[in-house]
């Protein structure tokens, strides 16, 4: 997977970025949880829409 890196706002390079399955995995899922702050916007992937809970709790 292509994985842009920049500094201070600016393009430094674009790299190669080889993961495990499991590695993809964990990070898909530490991503998720570290934007769940964060509404997800209109047309974010189904795993950042927000889940319903019984007793109106709200989880991204």
């Amino acid at each position: 997977m292509p994985l842009q890196i920049s500094r201070g706002g600016r393009h430094q390079v674009i790299a190669e970025l080889e993961l495990t399955l499991a590695a993809a995995e964990q990070l898909h899922a530490a991503l998720c949880y570290a934007l769940g702050e964060q509404p997800p916007p209109p047309d974010a992937p189904e795993c950042r829409q927000p889940v319903r809970y019984p007793g109106g709790r709200r989880r991204y």
